[in-house]
């Protein structure tokens, strides 16, 4: 932020010089759109909020109940392979014995059926081929897993533990934060895209479009103005009652190659302001002022 107020502050004395030696005319009409700087960080903003939607959407509606299968199944390859390993731990277990031990196992799912995608079957017997005897003798389960998870399409590596249904309901709750600050990031974009600020010889035109004569402004905040960006300015009469906010950052901004439209814009506003201005005495400003005396 202190880098942020020199940039302003060296814009506002690059500002002062071309004032004096270019004139400001009466007629002159000013007008601040969007930044590039506010529009990217805002885009930026809706492209964050947005993934982050669609990831947790993923989650809560498919990904942690196909996590939580994969989780399970590879429990009954390591299950099979242990117990195939105790059975004929002194070598007489038959072909004819394991699958018929085999052929009565199921998937060990847990009751809560929400938390498992919808396609899966209930019960679930062992894989095929952990019911075969020749495959399961060399107790190479894990080779098994392979080939099985990938004539499957299913991720061969499980997660280190299953999700219960609470896991999948926060899934939804931050899917749902995140898409209202992705909505709300898309709204002020589009609303900032279509507004602007401007100035002319009578009034300034505020970014909602209202119109306030010069004589209506009666207090000028520009403490802000020098770190920020940001003025403040309370009008009453004719116009009515009310404040405008003029964000510099976001609304013209201080490029020197755009010959600085926030700075002309308030310069347009000061040489008609005839009401209360308030900002901070700036020690920087009061040894510019100094130098300029002495060269004089």
């Amino acid at each position: 932020m202190r880098r942020m107020s020199w940039m302003v502050q060296l814009a506002k004395w690059g500002s002062l010089r071309l004032s004096k030696s270019h004139p400001m005319t009466t007629a002159e009409s000013i007008t601040c759109k969007p930044t590039p700087w506010f529009l990217l960080r805002a885009g930026a903003m809706l492209l964050m909020f947005g993934t982050f939607t669609a990831l947790f959407y993923v989650d809560g509606s498919t990904g942690y109940r196909k996590k939580n299968q994969v989780f399970y199944l590879h429990q009954s390859f390591q299950m099979a392979n242990e117990e195939f390993s105790k059975m004929n731990a002194d070598g007489s277990l038959t072909a004819a014995a394991w699958q018929r031990y085999a052929a009565g196992r199921t998937v060990a799912f847990p009751e809560d059926r929400a938390v498992l995608p919808v396609s899966t079957q209930f019960p679930m017997p062992w894989p095929a081929v952990l019911q075969d005897y020749e495959r399961m003798k060399p107790l190479q389960w894990n080779i098994l897993w392979r080939e099985y998870t990938k004539e499957r399409g299913l991720n061969a590596t499980p997660p280190e533990h299953a999700y219960d249904a609470q896991k999948i309901r926060e899934q939804w709750i931050v899917g749902g934060v995140c898409s209202a600050l992705a909505v709300a990031a898309a709204f002020v974009l589009l609303r900032t895209l279509g507004r602007s600020i401007s100035a002319d010889d009578a009034a300034i035109t505020t970014q909602q479009g209202k119109r306030v004569p010069y004589p209506d402004l009666k207090t000028l905040d520009l403490r802000k103005w020098e770190t920020k960006g940001l003025a403040f300015i309370d009008y009453d009469g004719a116009a009515g009652k009310g404040r405008i906010r003029i964000d510099g950052l976001t609304y013209g901004g201080f490029k020197a190659e755009d010959q600085q439209p926030a700075e002309r814009l308030m310069q347009q506003i000061r040489s008609h302001f005839t009401g209360e201005i308030i900002e901070y005495t700036s020690v920087w400003a009061a040894e510019v002022k100094e130098q300029d005396s002495s060269s004089a």
